[in-house]
């Protein structure tokens, strides 16, 4: 089989594995200084994705370093809007200044998970990116209505899967308040992203197939088992003819 794939890794986050983690993947989303990460964390880690030919994404989120992202805000969207283009605009600065380009946004934790299907949350993301980095991916999830709304305007999308996450039957992601939300059985997250990859399905945590087709998948940084995870991943889809790139 010949087939192209893109891995890719949250990364920025204050965890400092991103030297390890990059020659595994083919992106990566950077956080902007909003959940995690600052000036500083975001210049070195273009400067180690440069290093390892990793493409470059911005990882905006709500503006809530005290739960990392994961809470859903109560805020103007006007407000969230102008935090957003903030962020993003910090990443796409330096991005420029070290002469590569911005190849994606791709929203963090809650507010990724309500754009995906939160008809206003969704515009309001899709707006800034246009505003911001027209030129750049947006990463959706499959069959989301922030995948339906960003082609409708013309953004380019690609769909993003989450390899070492578990999902319920409806394709949202299991909570992270539950124990099994995470996978960190490496041979485990192996069998998950072969399922997605080779047969476009995901295997929910119902134990029931549901059709997903996605183009970039992804481990996160701070998953304590990512090293690992990628390592045997990498291993497995060379094995199979898959090229990440």
């Amino acid at each position: 089989m010949n087939k192209i794939i893109d891995i890719n890794c949250d990364v920025g986050e204050g965890l400092e594995n991103e030297a390890d983690l990059m020659p595994y993947i083919s992106s990566c989303s950077i956080a902007c200084g909003a959940h995690a990460g600052d000036e500083a964390t975001i210049i070195n880690t273009i400067q180690l994705a440069l290093k390892y030919n990793v493409k470059v994404g911005a990882h905006p989120s709500f503006p809530d370093r005290k739960n990392f992202g994961r809470k859903v805000l109560d805020m103007p969207l006007s407000n969230l809007k102008q935090s957003l283009e903030a962020q993003i605009m910090l990443v796409k600065t330096h991005v420029d200044r070290l002469g590569t380009s911005l190849n994606h946004i791709k929203a963090h934790g809650a507010l990724y998970n309500l754009s995906a299907n939160d008809s206003k949350t969704a515009e309001a993301l899709i707006e800034v990116v246009k505003n911001t980095a027209n030129e750049a991916f947006l990463y959706v999830p499959y069959g989301s209505l922030l995948e339906t709304l960003a082609k409708q305007i013309g953004l380019k999308t690609r769909v993003e899967a989450f390899a070492d996450r578990n999902y319920n039957l409806d394709l949202t992601l299991v909570s992270r308040s539950s124990q099994n939300a995470v996978i960190t059985d490496p041979n485990l997250v192996v069998k998950h992203l072969s399922n997605m990859v080779l047969h476009n399905h995901v295997i929910s945590i119902d134990g029931v197939g549901v059709e997903m087709k996605a183009q970039t998948y992804c481990i996160h940084g701070d998953n304590p088992s990512a090293i690992s995870i990628l390592k045997k991943v990498s291993k497995k889809l060379k094995e199979n003819g898959i090229k990440i790139v």
